[in-house]
């Protein structure tokens, strides 16, 4: 183990969700940095490589989907794991957005120990 900690990008437009999201990574020991638009999101995970993108589907300006499949189209970023999260907590959300390569997938509102133990999870993995 090189004593480094994890990188997490939350990409999130909800401040009060980015903010709980923030609580629980900055307890957990991991180092994170936020975006709160779609539109800078590809650009700051190539920019920082994150170990994880915590990656809200709904977004201004470009979706999460999109941002989920430019990550899984671009050979550079494979190993960046994606969790997905939204409202929308459907079936269908859930399998488009691990058709999309996303690595697990959370509804909102979800409770903060799943979130952790997801997070632990994707990071184990």
């Amino acid at each position: 183990m090189t004593g480094t900690a994890p990188r997490i990008l939350v990409v999130e437009d909800e401040d009060n969700i980015a903010t709980a999201l923030e609580f629980l990574i900055t307890r957990e020991g991991y180092d994170h940095d936020r975006v709160a638009n779609g539109a800078e999101a590809l650009t700051r995970i190539r920019d920082t490589r994150p170990n994880l993108v915590l990656l809200d589907v709904m977004l201004p300006e470009v979706s999460g989907y999109e941002i989920c499949e430019g990550i899984r189209t671009d050979p550079s970023l494979s190993g960046i794991k994606v969790l997905m999260m939204t409202a929308r907590g459907s079936v269908i959300e859930r399998r488009k957005s691990l058709e999309l390569g996303a690595n697990g997938f959370i509804s909102k509102p979800f409770e903060l120990k799943d979130l952790r133990d997801e997070v632990r999870r994707l990071l184990a993995s």
